[in-house]
């Protein structure tokens, strides 16, 4: 009997050469204005319950994870809303990551990146999925613009050596950055 990957296939849809790259948060976001993300987090709470797990369901992209955080309203701060996705994403299951690396989608790498860069990319990329069955998430935030394409590559090569339960586990903590990183920019961002 053989055993695959418990986690279902992503196929990318732009050509091979291009390798998609998660979209970068800033650490420091520029103070909003006086309020503004008490105000979104005050409209965040008080919002229908069906509004409030599409919009975390959007950010986050696993039914339960969403369903969770929804239900357990209202928040009084954003850390508290924080801390509550982080316990949450350390209960996810096997299906609710597969779940939520099925609803990832990254935007390409830049047109004047050398094209040598999009092959190696691809090439760890195409090697990456092969091996895990599903696509490769990590969050850059906080990365110089220009380091991430090495801090990419190399992330690539050395997850490559991981075991497919301990890759779970990568995958389960990366996608857990990418989900704070999302909450801040939803709530600070006001984008509700």
């Amino acid at each position: 009997m053989t055993r695959g990957s418990t986690l279902p296939p992503h196929r990318l849809s732009h050509p091979a050469t291009r390798l998609p790259i998660p979209a970068q948060t800033r650490t420091s976001p520029p103070a909003p204005p006086e309020g503004a993300a008490e105000g979104a987090l005050e409209g965040f709470n008080a919002a229908p319950a069906d509004e409030a797990h599409h919009i975390l369901l959007s950010r986050l992209r696993s039914i339960r994870w969403a369903r969770r955080l929804a239900d357990h309203r209202p928040y009084p701060t954003l850390d508290a809303l924080l801390a509550a996705s982080d316990e949450a994403a350390y209960d996810l299951t096997a299906g609710d990551l597969a779940e939520a690396l099925a609803g990832e989608t990254l935007p390409t790498l830049p047109d004047d990146t050398y094209e040598a860069a999009h092959m190696a990319l691809g090439a760890a990329h195409a090697a990456y999925e092969a091996r895990f069955g599903h696509v490769f998430v990590i969050c850059v935030d906080g990365l110089a613009p220009n380091e991430v394409l090495d801090h990419l590559l190399a992330a690539i090569r050395s997850r490559l050596a991981n075991d497919p339960e301990d890759e779970r586990v990568v995958v389960a903590e990366e996608l857990r950055r990418l989900a704070r990183g999302r909450l801040v920019n939803l709530l600070r961002g006001a984008g509700l």
